[in-house]
């Protein structure tokens, strides 16, 4: 037994009062011991899963990925096609680099430090051959919204189809999209017709810069279709001989079809001698939308540059551009020539109107009735018909006939005219070919004291004006003056802007060229419907001297017609200031 006052003995085994749990701690012990089961459990179906998936992949390694509709987030986009396209480097699109700005002043002169950052610097450090990696510059509307891209700048690295084929994906759904500049690519025969292709589809695309980029197919002109909206086009050098120029040319303009939408073209820095020019020259023939042509730096000689000066002034129709001149006269004046005849309108024929075959068809089901005694010749209603469709047809010859007259008024005088037409500037330019100023005077004197003439003159003039009605007139239907056998139209007079710079021209060319000018200006004293004719033209560093005298005649027609000329000031003497 123990004694009173001492404490017996713990047994062997049992735990100490104070670390025993409790029901409490115990049910929460027990929860958390679940959810780490739990969390085992499914991590490991996870693990599962995701073998099972990779087996069904290797299983499948053929299998092609869901297809990529682009955005119109030109980064995303590009960068997603290309890691399909399982590339090992993708160039970053980064934005176009601009100088840097210029800090404010004081009316001091002093620089305005308040609320003005520090000024930017003028280098930026990279790591070694950054600079020289591939990458996309663009210039967008604002840079918080990576959809508004603008215009497209790619620097000397090379693009291959691939490339190309992902651009096409991506650039049709950029909305603003106007401007492509691709310089030094390194473009071959395939990627211009992908990109032929693609521009067509770019809702507001207009400029296209390809400088720098020789291509042997030289198949240039497929970027100039009927259906391009390519406004601005640069190919300069890019090694483009007479074989392109040619087919440039052809794309312009021809007797069966003319770009409509081409302004400006620039062509300077190539190998086109006068072959290449010529055939320009010819694509300038029926063109009347293209405003500025650049050939500077080239190999053009006299024949390129008066064939050129040609076209400006005044040429003769070919055989097949006479014969179209003719179908389109004819196409204008019958218009329902080429329309299907009617109907037969015969008793009885299966070509008789719907009307007509249902009501004797009707007729044929009451044979017996009181109402077949009654029932009206089908002839008879077929006359009335036919009286009818006479009428309309006369009224409409005789309405068309009322505005052909309105449109062409009177014929006047025929000679040396085709179509009845003729103006002061046939007159002049009659005068120029044939040297006979003083009979042609004679006859406008023996006119003026008779009203009839000066009436027909009059009705000639106001002609012209009307036919123009402020757009460019086709050449084809153009006024045309039958001379020695030939009809002669004139030129070209849309073009404003001409380049032909560092060329060999020398002093033949030049005359032609002059000539040409002379005849424009004269021309645009009599009409000015048909455009205002050259405005501004290059001719520096050629195989003649700007001190010639056909070189200084040129300058001086020119330099009125500059839209940049600013006369001098004159002193109260009324002498210029130069």
């Amino acid at each position: 037994m123990p004694s009173p006052g001492k404490s017996s003995p713990a047994k062997t085994g049992s735990r100490p009062n104070s670390h025993r749990l409790t029901p409490a701690s115990r049910a929460s012990f027990a929860r958390v011991a679940n959810k780490i089961k739990m969390g085992k459990k499914l991590e490991k179906g996870l693990k599962e899963k995701n073998a099972s998936a990779v087996s069904q992949d290797e299983e499948n390694p053929n299998k092609t990925p869901e297809p990529y509709s682009c955005t119109g987030n030109f980064q995303a986009d590009f960068t997603e096609l290309c890691r399909r396209n399982s590339m090992t480097y993708i160039p970053p699109i980064i934005p176009r680099a601009r100088p840097p700005t210029v800090m404010g002043h004081t009316e001091s002169g002093k620089p305005d430090k308040e609320g003005i950052e520090a000024p930017p610097k003028t280098f930026t450090m990279k790591d070694k051959f950054e600079y020289f990696r591939p990458s996309v510059q663009v210039e967008m509307e604002n840079f918080d919204k990576p959809d508004t891209v603008t215009e497209i700048y790619i620097r000397g690295w090379k693009i291959v189809e691939p490339i190309m084929e992902i651009f096409k994906q991506c650039w049709p759904k950029m909305a603003k999209l106007h401007t492509i500049n691709l310089w030094n690519c390194g473009l071959s025969g395939e990627v211009i017709t992908i990109l032929a292709s693609t521009i067509t589809e770019i809702p507001e695309m207009r400029n296209l810069v390809l400088d720098g980029n020789t291509v042997v197919e030289e198949n240039w002109h497929e970027l100039m279709g009927e259906e391009s909206p390519i406004q601005n086009l640069s190919l300069r050098h890019c090694g483009i001989t007479d074989k392109g120029a040619e087919q440039i040319g052809q794309a312009l303009g021809s007797t069966k079809r003319c770009n409509t939408k081409l302004i400006s073209l620039n062509l300077s820095g190539n190998r086109i001698t006068d072959v290449g020019a010529e055939h320009i020259a010819l694509g300038l023939r029926m063109n009347r939308n293209l405003m500025s042509l650049s050939l500077a730096s080239n190999f053009i000689g006299d024949k390129g540059a008066s064939k050129i000066a040609e076209i400006l002034s005044r040429f003769p129709l070919t055989h097949e551009e006479v014969v179209e001149r003719r179908k389109h006269f004819s196409e204008k004046d019958f218009p329902e020539r080429n329309k299907s005849p009617p109907g037969s309108r015969r008793d009885g024929s299966k070509d008789r109107p719907a009307s007509v075959r249902s009501q004797s068809h009707m007729d044929k089901d009451k044979k017996g009735s009181k109402a077949s005694a009654k029932k009206k010749d089908p002839k008879g209603k077929d006359a009335k018909e036919e009286e009818k469709h006479d009428k309309t047809k006369k009224k409409e010859k005789e309405d068309k006939t009322l505005t052909k007259k309105e449109s062409r008024g009177t014929k006047g005088d025929k000679s040396g005219t085709v179509g009845g037409r003729s103006s002061g500037a046939s007159l002049l330019f009659m005068a120029a070919i044939s040297g006979s100023t003083a009979s042609i005077a004679a006859d406008t004197k023996g006119t003026k004291g008779k009203g009839k003439g000066k009436d027909k003159t009059k009705q000639a003039a106001q002609e012209v004006e009307d036919l123009s009605g402020g757009e460019v007139v086709n050449p084809l239907t153009d006024v045309a003056d039958f001379i020695d056998g030939q009809l002669w139209v004139s030129g070209n007079r849309v073009l404003i802007n001409l380049n032909l710079s560092r060329n060999k021209i020398a002093e033949s060319g030049m005359n032609n060229l002059l000539k040409a000018m002379q005849y424009q200006t004269t021309i645009l004293m009599d009409n000015k419907s048909g455009g205002t004719g050259l405005m501004r033209i290059a001719l520096l560093k050629n195989k003649i001297s700007q001190e010639h005298e056909v070189m200084r005649k040129l300058n001086d027609i020119m330099l009125h017609k500059d839209p940049y000329y600013k006369q001098p000031p004159q002193t109260p003497d009324g002498q210029s200031t130069t």
